[in-house]
């Protein structure tokens, strides 16, 4: 099975372009938790959602896949993910969105493609 986690990120308006910055890059740090599916996790932003309106404001998302819901539990409970959280996101955020579905099972075939690492 595979568990889907998708997060929304909005910022204050104080807060720096640098900050958010150096956010997305401890956010890519967790995808070498064992709790995520294949190191499967990106983030992305800013939105290139056209019309921008349709955004919301939120600036940054993450991805991530999760063997189930326990991995999920397990990715949110480490320490990594409570320091980048408490440290870069929430004593910034405006808001956020966060999302999780299971992969039904005739769709759990489109979660099985090769990773290849580009240097």
């Amino acid at each position: 099975m595979t568990l889907v986690h998708i997060v929304l990120f909005k910022f204050r308006s104080d807060v720096t372009q640098e900050h958010k910055q150096k956010f997305v890059s401890e956010l890519k740090t967790l995808k070498s938790l064992p709790s995520v599916k294949n190191g499967r996790l990106i983030v992305g932003g800013p939105s290139v959602t056209d019309p921008i309106e349709r955004s919301k404001g939120f600036e940054i998302s993450l991805l991530s896949y999760h063997e189930n819901q326990d991995a999920l539990a397990e990715y949110q409970a480490s320490d990594e993910h409570h320091r980048v959280t408490s440290t870069y996101m929430f004593p910034f955020k405006e808001d956020l969105v966060r999302f999780d579905f299971e992969v039904d099972p005739e769709d759990e075939y489109m979660c099985a493609f090769p990773i290849s690492k580009t240097a």
